[in-house]
């Protein structure tokens, strides 16, 4: 029940911002919010505002932001069908682009949370491979076996497989030192018995952060284009139960897989909603452009049509996606 809850939660807190990044765009180029509403069905609170009407309804799955002229054209100066292209596409956009801030600012977190190791050593085992060369606290690796040493990452790769004695160069109060040592076999893997000075600097953090980020959001979509392309079956599509099950599965290994969950959660959505298929940010944001290059040749009604066929498929491929999470389930 617990992770039936945390599920809820963490929808709630990707779904809402998301809505928020809409409502906040809107109120900046001028359109008029009648109504944002946090979760749906009815409502068990309402407070009317100088324009808006602001909701808290009983569902705790999602939101909405209600803008006049969003779905049929409005005589309203501030109605949305009377904004610009640009305008619509800065309020169709800004969902997806709240999405993707939360996932660098809770990557930017992680990152400074955990620290960045750096090449310095913080530490020398006793009686290790790296005390007996003479490697000590303080030193810089600038080089092992050949490789150039900027980070911890750099040293770790180059110690990947590393079974034979290689020359690790240091820097120590200014100057150079060349060592040879030798990795010695423990638990399966090389070491020479170093760790690193593990640095937390801010600026540093949102850097990574946002790079992870990026990084990530391109696997995203290289995925995207395997479930297209049909490099990856359909059948392997997670849905709600299953995402559940991806909770219980990192709440249960601590705080920081549950935060990379949230960051890969908040992009796929970013990702999904810029999608160009009806009824998604990314399909109103077509007809826009649609709309821009022809005039006004599509009518609302037609476009309500195609983003209403759209929801269908949409809602079925939730229902297909549950389908197979149940069917992994009872496996």
């Amino acid at each position: 029940m617990l992770t039936v809850i945390l599920g809820i939660l963490l929808f709630l807190f990707l779904i809402f911002p998301h809505e928020l990044g809409h409502f906040l765009m809107a109120r900046a180029v001028g359109v008029k919010v009648n109504e944002f509403a946090f979760g749906m069905g009815p409502a068990i609170w309402k407070k009317q505002g100088k324009e808006t009407l602001y909701s808290v309804r009983l569902l705790p799955v999602g939101g909405y932001c209600a803008m006049e002229g969003e779905d049929k054209d409005s005589d309203d100066e501030r109605a949305f069908n009377k904004k610009s292209p640009g305008a619509k596409i800065l309020v169709l956009a800004a969902g997806a682009a709240m999405n993707v801030l939360i996932a660098v600012v809770v990557m930017s977190g992680i990152m400074f949370a955990t620290g960045e190791a750096t090449n310095v050593i913080n530490k020398v085992v006793k009686d290790s491979p790296a005390a007996a060369a003479g490697i000590e606290h303080g030193d810089r690796i600038v080089d092992a076996g050949g490789k150039k040493i900027g980070n911890w990452y750099d040293f770790h790769e180059s110690m990947r497989g590393q079974k034979k004695p290689f020359k690790l160069t240091v820097e120590r109060k200014g100057e150079r030192k060349t060592f040879s040592v030798t990795p010695k076999e423990e638990k399966g893997r090389y070491v020479i018995g170093v760790s690193a000075v593990v640095e937390k600097n801010l600026f540093k953090s949102v850097a990574r952060g946002a790079k992870s980020t990026w990084i990530l959001t391109g696997r995203m979509y290289a995925g995207l284009k395997d479930l297209v392309t049909g490099k990856v079956a359909v059948k392997e599509v997670t849905g709600p139960v299953g995402m559940i099950g991806l909770v219980h599965q990192t709440t249960s290994r601590g705080l920081t897989p549950f935060f990379y969950l949230l960051v890969f959660i908040s992009l796929n959505l970013a990702i999904f909603n810029l999608l160009p298929f009806p009824a998604l940010d990314g399909g109103r944001i077509i007809f826009v452009i649609i709309r821009m290059v022809t005039g006004k040749a599509i009518t609302d009604r037609q476009e309500n049509m195609v983003h209403g066929a759209g929801m269908i498929l949409l809602l079925t491929l939730m229902v297909f996606a549950t389908w197979n999470d149940l069917v992994r389930l009872f496996r």
